[in-house]
């Protein structure tokens, strides 16, 4: 019987799944070997030594993933990647070569259940994003010879472009066996509420996601009496812990009713405890919002009084609080788009003091100033402020738990 061969629109045979991962390997060693030259020595040396610490112990899994996420996904000052820099200086890569290289910008980064074994790959789900990858390694089935089904994986992966479908270990991978599920569980969903782009990558999570930020963001108004708060540090711990037990209650009590809710009520443990750089301000901006989600914002009472009161723009302190939060890529547009509209009046001039810019209108320059400012806010889609988590995952953080 004659060999089917795979051709592209132009009747060239196309790369097998088999060729392609070969063809991954052979990129790979040499953006390794790119990344590590005395040219990108000022920035991958600095992450390197902050990851080993005082005592400079930096085992090789840590090095590799520090060196792997240096290469795929750390922004030079230009803006672009390691990977970027290889492409547009390798003028022999073939097309195929830079789509495969650049699809690897967009790495899925979780800690895998592996479902089973199929050939030369694993086929794993994320119970990070809920989704399930078929998972080569660029060395071949030896890296899966000590995993085993129902076992885990932390792993990074890359897309294998031209053969849909198809992902290939990045950097470290880290084997846990099925019998520490009930410690795996946790760390997932850890990195699930820590990194809600990781979960996002699931378009149904993004649906889902939407949907309970509305409902949460519902029920803090209706709690605390609006979605915009300004209190001193620990009244809004306070506040906020009063909230989440009234949550947890409310859960409770729906759940499995009255008896169930007096044997799972214990001590009186806060449940929300404030970052030391925002519980040292002298005030805290608690603000829900229905795009944003709920943010906090330093020192936001500070802001709130010159916008009030636009003579106080002449302070420095003013000032330059003002200016972190143009500045910082920790704070969106939402806190100074809020002052704007409580105090329409007075923004003009607030800004106009600011940037020394008499003819500055908010109506004709404010959005371009915060596009110009926090160009990356308005350079990705807008996700929910809630994680999801999926039915496995929950699956399993009840296994174990008391």
């Amino acid at each position: 019987m004659a060999k089917s061969v795979q051709r592209g629109s132009q009747g060239a045979a196309e790369p097998s799944p088999t060729d392609l991962i070969e063809r991954c390997a052979e990129l790979k060693e040499e953006l390794v070997t790119f990344a590590q030259s005395p040219r990108f020595d000022r920035w991958l040396t600095p992450l390197l030594l902050e990851a080993a610490g005082p005592a400079r112990q930096l085992d090789e899994d840590q090095a590799i993933r520090i060196t792997d996420h240096f290469i795929l996904r750390y922004r030079l000052p230009d803006g672009s990647t390691v990977v970027d820099r290889f492409v547009s200086g390798r003028k022999d890569l073939t097309e195929a070569d830079r789509e495969l290289l650049l699809g690897w910008r967009d790495p899925v980064e979780g800690i895998f259940e592996i479902r089973r074994k199929d050939g030369d790959a694993v086929v794993l789900l994320n119970l990070v994003d809920d989704l399930e990858y078929r998972t080569y390694s660029n060395v071949g089935r030896a890296a899966f010879r000590g995993v085993s089904k129902g076992g885990f994986l932390h792993v990074c992966l890359v897309p294998v472009h031209g053969a849909d479908g198809t992902w290939l270990v990045s950097g470290a991978m880290s084997y846990y066996p099925r019998s520490i599920a009930s410690e795996i569980a946790p760390a997932a969903l850890e990195m699930a509420s820590g990194r809600p782009d990781l979960v996002f990558r699931n378009p149904e999570k993004i649906e889902r996601g939407w949907r309970r930020m509305r409902e949460d963001r519902a029920a803090f108004v209706e709690f605390c009496g609006g979605d915009e708060l300004v209190l001193p540090p620990a009244e809004a711990e306070e506040l906020l812990n009063a909230y989440y037990r009234h949550l947890r209650e409310t859960a409770v009590a729906a759940r499995s009713g009255r008896s169930r809710r007096r044997r799972l009520s214990g001590p009186d443990l806060p449940l929300f405890e404030l970052p030391r750089d925002l519980a040292d301000s002298d005030t805290i901006g608690v603000i829900y919002d229905d795009v944003d989600g709920m943010n906090f914002y330093a020192d936001y009472g500070m802001l709130w009084d010159l916008f009030a009161d636009p003579a106080l723009a002449g302070r420095r302190q003013h000032q330059d609080l003002l200016r972190t939060y143009l500045r910082e890529e920790s704070i969106t547009p939402l806190p100074i788009r809020r002052l704007v509209t409580a105090h329409p009046e007075n923004a003009d001039e607030v800004f106009r003091k600011l940037l020394r810019k008499p003819s500055f209108t908010w109506g004709e320059h404010g959005e371009a100033l915060l596009r110009r400012r926090k160009p990356w806010y308005y350079e990705n889609e807008p996700r929910p402020g809630v994680s999801v988590i999926g039915d496995r995952l929950s699956e399993l953080l009840g296994t174990g738990r008391h």
